[in-house]
């Protein structure tokens, strides 16, 4: 039997610190579209790929001939930010470390294209990244788990082999559903409460915490478990 074992991540808002710039670029964008959407709903529907964000926040009644629209004007706000975006604390030491316990390191991720080269950028780890499953991957992004498994299909592991760390509720459900062991980091912004009333099996205050604490967390007890 195989001893692989992958580290599945998130990135907006748990290697980088973007949820909120994403934020405000897609409240500039339904602006700019006559939609009056109040920044904490954006808030918490960012981890969604971005038709899934516009249906959960204009819903069913909306003209959806403009979500291409307003995806290209959300795309090209963000974008500004491209050369910018900031690593979150010890994001690419915890990568780094994980990778070298012997964890297959794989990113899962709406991103594509050029936001996702601008957030290997960020990241700053693209030594012991193996992969990364995209929006362009999938066809149903979180959360589905679709992009969690298509993550676990590059490392080659089973689901009990998998640990998947993320920020959000979308992120965590999507773990519970593709059967990985999941993680959350506040670091997001969302509530503790919320990640673990989706799932969550441990909350850390951001990647640097856990860090810190890697010899006691569920990714030493996979390490033990063999």
């Amino acid at each position: 039997m195989s001893s692989k074992r992958a580290a599945i991540f998130d990135v907006d808002g748990t290697l980088v610190d973007t949820n909120h710039l994403h934020v405000v670029t897609w409240w500039e964008a339904f602006r700019q579209a006559g939609h009056r959407v109040p920044m904490r709903e954006i808030h918490r529907a960012v981890g969604l790929g971005g038709g899934d964000l516009i249906e959960h926040l204009l819903g069913d009644g909306r003209d959806p001939d403009g979500d291409e629209q307003l995806e290209a004007a959300h795309h090209a706000l963000y974008a500004t930010y491209f050369d910018r975006l900031p690593r979150l604390e010890a994001a690419g030491d915890l990568l780094r470390a994980l990778a070298g316990r012997g964890w297959e390191i794989v990113l899962a991720t709406s991103a594509s294209g050029a936001e996702l080269s601008a957030l290997r950028r960020a990241i700053d780890a693209d030594e012991v990244i193996g992969g990364e499953a995209s929006a362009d991957d999938v066809a149903d992004g979180k959360p589905a788990p679709d992009p969690v498994r298509q993550a676990r299909d590059l490392a080659g592991v089973p689901s009990e082999r998998a640990v998947f760390v993320g920020d959000t509720v979308w992120d965590m459900k999507a773990a519970v559903r593709d059967g990985v062991t999941p993680v959350a980091v506040l670091s997001g912004g969302i509530p503790r409460a919320d990640l673990e009333s989706a799932g969550a099996q441990a909350v850390y205050r951001d990647a640097a915490e856990l860090l810190e604490h890697l010899d006691t967390s569920v990714f030493a007890d996979r390490e033990s478990s063999g």
